[in-house]
């Protein structure tokens, strides 16, 4: 009987850092539109990546509840680009979280990491894909890789495949490696970001207080 072998998982630090090594080489720096989903994660990703892209800072969440959390988030990361990255733009997408609910139906006792969450990325990815095209940026990709809560595997697969339906390039990447999420909280502490406690959605808000 033939025994079929497991595929390695990608390293999703490795791709990056070739594709990285690619444009230095090639001496271009690019446009890249970053989903951001809070300004702590943001921070190590701006300090990373700043040196090899021009950057627009994408905020699109409307799964962030409720309205007051959502526009304390937006200011935290307005803040933290003046301070530190004032080069980089900032773009802020439409708060619908009806339109959050209206995907979320059906999955409200999902866990988190489940099916809601998975659909939540794609349409925060979708999202951030069509502004890049709008905006002509060269890349899109999110933050959401850096925290740990999150499986770079299934974001870089979204990405993958939102990539492919819009026909921008997705940068593949893991953040929470080379010690980034250690780093995202040292620079939280330098900037004296605001630091939440659940994910944003009023789903995971509820998961915690369990």
């Amino acid at each position: 009987m033939k025994q079929l072998t497991q595929q390695p998982k990608p390293n999703y630090q490795i791709i990056l850092d070739k594709t990285l090594e690619q444009l230095t080489m090639e001496g271009k720096r690019p446009s890249l539109m970053l989903h951001s989903c809070c300004a702590p994660c943001s921070s190590y990703v701006l300090e990373y990546l700043n040196k090899y892209f021009d950057i627009t800072v994408f905020y699109y969440n409307p799964n962030i509840s409720p309205e007051k959390e959502y526009i304390h988030r937006v200011e935290e990361i307005k803040r933290l680009i003046n301070e530190m990255c004032p080069q980089v733009s900032f773009l802020e997408g439409k708060y619908e979280p009806e339109r959050f609910y209206e995907m979320a139906k059906g999955l409200e006792q999902e866990p988190e990491r489940g099916k809601r969450c998975l659909k939540c990325y794609r349409m925060r990815l979708e999202e951030t894909a069509k502004a890049a095209l709008t905006y002509g940026s060269d890349f899109f990709t999110t933050t959401l890789s850096i925290s740990p809560q999150k499986s770079s595997a299934v974001l870089n697969d979204t990405g993958k495949s939102v990539s492919e339906e819009y026909g921008v390039p997705y940068l593949f990447s893991d953040f929470k490696k080379k010690g980034g999420y250690k780093r995202s909280i040292e620079l939280s502490a330098e900037y004296g970001l605001y630091r939440q406690n659940y994910c944003g959605c009023v789903f995971s808000k509820n998961q915690n207080k369990t």
